[in-house]
């Protein structure tokens, strides 16, 4: 289904969220700002610590599960989430206060040059109030809909969310789909209207959006501007409130879930784990529940935002964990780890993410092949939601046949190939997943989307519920919308299943060769040629037959000097050329 707002609005009044969705706001009293100071001489559990203090020495067992919050920051991209983040990193003492600090948490150059998060990242922060340390577990998330599988795994690891809104743009289509996925998963919902800074700021009208579409008060939104940090530290209280600890026994055998995970040449692949029984240690035997392969630990931690070795990590708490996997396919994004001859039922692991867009992939030299092979092996274990399938072209080789949730993930995903592991490849025309039936009666044609639904939000805002055809939306539909709106609409879709349809392949051919990468399925057109008639209105057939004659020669003499070369980068391009209107 496609949605040009957001998805599952239609159950927000219906499906009110329950107490651990929207729990009541309870006034702060007075807290304790975070102190820095030189390494405790004792650890007294009467003692409270900063962030500094704990990059000396780290005991994770001064943490009872009470005082741990587990949460992750969730909207619609450009409404101030990594601007969000490192605020609470500065009020917790995590990093230095500085004008420096933008996009702390977004490590990747590829997020630095496009000012956009795609890849959940973890920090886990030391917080003092009232009396009592507090191990918050931050995870910042992506905002745009290509990136929406990063989210969901995020959310495995926690028991809230906040829900970040922008003051002048309101609810758009990844709040609506952020929002029903901590909904679905249960989590408290703390909504924080952003950016009150701007001149056209309006969180009153953004208050009213937000009880109108997700049923949750007025009085429960957090106004703030994390530019200038404005009110964040009511942000810290409410996490402290309203989100639950988590559910957890560190008594019971160890019982970890593997939701994100990097490679690193020289130590392997390193886990990002949630514990949600037991404790693991340096030297303690492990094993996976999906290979049955057993391994040493060498290293636990925890992210802050940099790698922080632990002694321990004990259950609630979010950390990494390098265990000498040097395959990456023994890491597996869902993994269930325990301890040797401590079976565990296994977790339930992830909803495998639906490929929304196919593309081929091919090494622009075949002995290129073995080394592209290790590389999208490398990435797609730091991305899981990248299908992978071998596949082979007459004109290109050997190469693979590549699935991504959206054309902006396909591009992000052949930048990083590029960037971290210096791979060119040649990227073919992307498709959607067609089922054929051959021999077949004729077929029904569905060319247009149908409404499904629309309902207005305020004054200003329409949602518009629309089945399209996965080809309409998937190449430049995005573009196309944001250019109409100038930039004000929004657009979240996913998966309606399949229709039948009467569609034909599409070659395109340079000098009579067909070009491999540009074939496409389309609804059936006829042959397309340029008309070098359409200025003669009536006149001598003569005329009209120099024209043929001289297209014809031109014809003739372009298949004997013609030799056409297309550079990798002319395929996308060819995809976002969009036609003038």
């Amino acid at each position: 289904m496609w949605t040009l707002v957001g998805r599952g609005w239609g159950c927000a009044r219906a499906l009110a969220p329950r107490a651990t969705g929207a729990a009541l706001l309870v006034a702060p009293g007075p807290r304790s700002a975070p102190t820095l100071g030189a390494a405790p001489e004792s650890w007294a559990t009467d003692r409270l610590y900063s962030s500094a203090e704990f990059k000396e020495k780290l005991d994770m067992s001064r943490f009872p599960v009470e005082n741990i919050r587990n949460f992750s920051i969730v909207a619609h991209v450009d409404h101030g989430k990594s601007t969000l983040a490192d605020r609470l990193l500065e009020l917790t003492g995590t990093i230095d206060k500085t004008k420096n600090n933008k996009q702390v948490l977004d490590k990747l150059q590829v997020e630095r040059e496009r000012g956009i998060t795609v890849k959940a990242q973890t920090a886990s922060l030391f917080y003092n109030c009232e009396g009592k340390q507090y191990l918050l577990n931050l995870i910042d998330t992506p905002g745009h809909v290509d990136f929406s599988y990063e989210v969901s795994r995020s959310l495995s690891a926690c028991q809230g969310v906040l829900l970040v809104v922008d003051a002048n743009e309101g609810i758009q289509a990844q709040t609506v789909a952020n929002f029903f996925l901590a909904f679905e998963a249960q989590l408290s919902v703390i909504p924080v209207i952003n950016k009150i800074d701007l001149k056209n700021a309006d969180p009153e009208r953004v208050e009213n959006q937000i009880e109108k579409v997700f049923d949750i008060p007025s009085d429960e939104c957090i106004k703030i501007s994390a530019k200038l940090g404005t009110n964040v530290e009511s942000v810290l209280q409410a996490i402290i409130e309203r989100i639950p600890p988590p559910k957890v026994h560190r008594k019971n055998p160890l019982r970890a879930l593997v939701f994100d995970s990097t490679f690193d040449q020289y130590r392997g692949v390193i886990a990002n784990v949630a514990l949600f029984d037991g404790v693991v240690s340096k030297g303690d035997k492990i094993v996976s529940a999906h290979t049955q392969k057993t391994y040493e630990v060498n290293e636990v931690g925890v992210l802050n935002p940099n790698e922080q070795p632990t002694h321990k990590l004990y259950a609630g708490q979010v950390g990494y964990l390098i265990a000498g996997m040097k395959d990456v396919t023994e890491a597996q994004i869902g993994d269930t780890l325990c301890l040797h001859k401590q079976p565990v039922e296994p977790l339930p692991g992830f909803k495998s993410a639906k490929p929304m867009v196919f593309a081929g992939m091919y090494p622009l030299d075949q002995s290129e092949y073995n080394n592209l092979k290790s590389a999208i092996e490398k990435l797609t274990l730091n991305d899981s939601s990248v299908t992978v399938h071998r596949d082979s072209s007459l004109a290109l080789g050997a190469g693979w046949r590549l699935g991504f949730l959206g054309l902006l993930h396909m591009e992000v995903f052949n930048q990083r190939l590029e960037q971290e592991y210096n791979a060119s490849v040649i990227l073919t025309t992307p498709t959607v997943p067609y089922k054929a039936v051959l021999s077949s009666s004729k077929l029904i044609k569905a060319r247009r989307a149908v409404q499904k639904n629309m309902i207005f939000i305020d004054q200003n805002r329409v949602m518009l519920k629309y089945l399209f055809p996965l080809n309409e939306i998937v190449v430049d539909f995005y573009d196309s919308l944001k250019s109409l709106s100038s930039g004000y609409a929004s657009f979240d879709y996913e998966d309606a299943g399949y229709q039948t349809a009467e569609l034909v392949k599409m070659d395109i051919l340079l000098n009579g060769n067909t070009v491999e990468e540009l074939v496409t399925v389309v609804h059936n057109v006829k042959a397309y040629r340029k008309n070098v008639l359409a200025k003669c209105y009536g006149g001598d057939i003569t005329r009209k037959m120099k024209l043929l004659k001289r297209q014809a020669e031109g014809k003739k003499k372009l298949r004997k000097i013609g030799n056409v070369e297309v550079p990798k980068d002319a395929f996308i391009k060819v995809l976002k050329t969009q036609s003038s209107k």
